[in-house]
């Protein structure tokens, strides 16, 4: 039997994101992930860390899942449906909030 057990990401990473405004040090790991060869990887071990358990594989689907059900909402889905500009990655949303603090 797995240990496994699905995050609730957005959840997961606002508690991440309060923890680094109030850690700078947390906050500049978090940022340096980006260098790393695998940085969803470091990301998500750091979070982990931090006590924000965030699986790689739940943080790369949950972007996915959110703008997949976007589409759909949106005109059906179809090939007819209009671009929508958004971004579809967790990871690189949460590093763009934190480089803006």
């Amino acid at each position: 039997m797995s240990d496994y057990m699905q995050v609730d990401i957005p959840e997961a990473l606002d508690r991440l994101m309060t923890l680094a405004k109030k850690d700078e040090t947390l906050k500049q790991q978090l940022l340096a992930t980006k260098n790393e060869k695998n940085p969803i990887g470091a990301f998500c071990e750091i979070a982990t860390k931090a006590g924000c358990p965030i699986y790689e594989m739940d943080l790369i689907t949950a972007g996915e899942e959110r703008y997949a059900a976007l589409r759909r909402s949106t005109n059906g889905g179809g090939e007819n449906s209009p671009l929508l500009n958004c971004e579809d990655d967790d990871y690189e949303l949460f590093l763009e909030e934190l480089r803006r603090l």
